[in-house]
């Protein structure tokens, strides 16, 4: 089933060109990974700070495999210095899943 991954986070200040390099590359090395079908990064219209980024995965258990990535946390511990809180994460399935479950 497929997967939609939101990946929230708050930028410092002034870091937005540092922040945008890491995501591009995120994107690309994520762009190699099994279930990986693509990824748009969202910035808050309102709070150009925020940024969005929404993942779409072919089943959980390919973003999280990729998200326990050795190289994918190493490169988010790099982002971690620019940013202005922790990075939030939620994982949503789509379509009619509930459905698959007997009451």
């Amino acid at each position: 089933m497929v997967v939609k991954v939101l990946i929230k986070r708050k930028i410092k200040e002034g870091k937005a060109r540092e922040v945008f390099a890491l995501l591009n590359k995120f994107r690309s090395d994520a762009m190699n990974q099994k279930g990986y079908i693509s990824g748009v990064s969202l910035f808050n219209h309102d709070n150009p700070q925020e940024i969005l980024v929404v993942s779409t995965w072919h089943g959980i258990d390919n973003w999280l495999k990729w998200k326990g990535n050795k190289e994918r946390i190493a490169n988010e511990a790099k982002l971690e210095k620019w940013l202005d809180g922790p990075t939030q994460y939620e994982s949503y399935v789509l379509g009619t899943y509930y459905a698959q479950f007997p009451k």
